[in-house]
């Protein structure tokens, strides 16, 4: 129990550490550039107290539990008994981890309709529209756009095809799209791939391809592990285009 407390504040200190810088800009402009007091302070004193705590919290689960049971999973999904292969045998067809993208597309929609921040963004752009846009449709057009990112980038790191090649297609897609998607909705798109690269995706992900890297043979965790979350970010803003076409399409008719 003491150890256990004296990591937790030392974690607690650090946080406060990193934290700091943002909390001087922030209140050296309230007082200094805007010349005022700082409304609710007690409150504000509060509610930092409590981000502190849920940050240090996060990252112990994290820790714990998110980084394990990603690379756990990666690695039950890869192995010779459950995919059905000789050990030793090579060069191994990439239809045989079909599992494994299904894993990856499956965590991805879930971590995406998870997320508290794209929740938030979800209702705002339902406030501001005027109900134009449906925040159950936004939120599942980009968890469908991170699932099918996820599988993808898994299928790169199985087949270990170059990063950019990916990438490149992406975006010459989406800038296609943007000549033709209502105005409105472009700017919540692009954020949208933002979005979703955030507390709860973020970890799961990276922990995923690591594992994946270094349970697939000739794969290196350091050239293959990463690239995920780039897949994360970007099919999000085409999923949410094409979901927003769809619509206009549908209301013309």
């Amino acid at each position: 129990m003491i150890e256990w407390i004296v990591h937790f504040a030392t974690k607690l200190l650090e946080i406060c550490r990193d934290i700091m810088p943002i909390a001087t800009v922030i209140i050296g402009f309230q007082l200094l550039v805007i010349r005022r007091p700082l409304p609710h302070l007690k409150k504000t004193l509060v509610g930092f107290l409590y981000v502190l705590l849920g940050i240090v919290f996060f990252l112990e689960g994290l820790e714990l539990a998110l980084f394990p049971l990603g690379s756990l999973m990666a690695s039950q999904l890869t192995t010779p008994e459950f995919l059905g292969i000789n050990p030793l045998e090579q060069g191994v067809a990439w239809q045989t981890y079909s599992w494994v993208y299904g894993f990856a597309a499956s965590i991805g929609f879930a971590t995406a309709l998870a997320e508290p921040a794209l929740l938030a963004v979800a209702i705002r752009a339902e406030e501001i529209s005027g109900g134009t846009i449906r925040p159950w449709g936004f939120r599942i057009a980009v968890a469908i756009g991170v699932g099918f990112g996820l599988a993808l980038g898994t299928f790169r790191i199985v087949t270990g095809m170059q990063l950019y090649h990916f990438i490149v297609v992406g975006y010459v897609v989406v800038v296609i799209q943007t000549f033709f998607a209502p105005k409105m909705i472009i700017g919540l798109a692009y954020d949208s791939g933002g979005v979703t690269t955030s507390m709860v995706t973020v970890p799961l992900v990276t922990a995923l391809g690591l594992g994946l890297a270094q349970a697939i043979p000739g794969r290196s965790p350091a050239l293959d592990g990463f690239g995920l979350i780039a897949f994360a970010s970007l099919f999000p803003i085409i999923t949410v285009l094409t979901y927003a076409q769809i619509a206009h399409w549908i209301g013309k008719k």
